[in-house]
């Protein structure tokens, strides 16, 4: 299987009753934010750009606001490709799975330190993410169940460093037990103890952010 295939939301298996409201999914983003990721590598700040993609946009500001994505692993660390993460409630991600994000056209492709929602097929996107590695373009144009392309819809705009250092030396295999993640976390784990993890994720307060810069050009 290739690698474009994995990037997908996979199935779930509940474990505990979540926190979470079915209305937290209808408020909208404004058309342009910050978020930090504080991470077990460092911390390393995003800016979202609604018009690249509106209901992606809408769906990261619904998971921030609500930490869905604290304490998430970067499960998937594919370097010279992608880091790709996804919260560590099994049950909170079945309830947000109930409530998909409809598919978008490419308006920004794919490039080194943009953010895409992962998909297995037509209105897929949910709650699991990936940050390009490098340039992806060929994401931009692939089609996949019956959908074409993955939308970008924010970028690293500081931190890349961190991003590069995540730990990739388990690349594809933590695919083959990405099951046991939602299963047992614990020994997921144990099995991989050397994944990085989001400790927090939060929206930045305007006074709080730098200028958001430009997207980190690629090498």
């Amino acid at each position: 299987m290739t690698r474009w295939l994995i990037l997908c939301v996979p199935v779930l298996v509940c474990c505990r009753q979540p926190v979470f409201r079915s209305r937290w999914t209808q408020r909208r983003a404004p058309e342009s934010y910050g978020a930090r990721f504080e991470t077990t590598r460092g911390n390393f700040d995003i800016q979202v750009q609604r018009k690249w993609s509106p209901a992606a946009a809408d769906r990261m500001y619904q998971l921030l606001r609500h930490h869905y994505l604290d304490k998430a692993l970067f499960y998937r660390v594919v370097p010279g490709f992608v880091a790709q993460f996804g919260g560590a409630d099994t049950v909170a991600n079945q309830a947000w799975q109930k409530h998909v994000v409809g598919d978008e056209p490419v308006r920004k492709g794919n490039t080194r330190g943009t953010l895409s929602f992962a998909r297995s097929g037509k209105d897929s996107r949910s709650n699991d993410l990936y940050i390009n590695l490098a340039d992806n373009q060929r994401l931009d144009t692939l089609a996949y169940s019956g959908v074409q392309g993955f939308p970008a819809f924010g970028w690293v705009t500081s931190g890349m460093p961190v991003v590069d250092s995540l730990y990739g030396g388990y690349s594809e295999r933590t695919l083959e037990q990405l099951d046991m993640m939602y299963r047992d976390r614990r020994q997921f784990i144990r099995m991989f103890p050397r994944l990085d993890q989001i400790r927090k994720a939060y929206i930045l307060r305007r006074r709080d952010r730098n200028d958001p810069g430009k997207p980190v050009a690629a090498h």
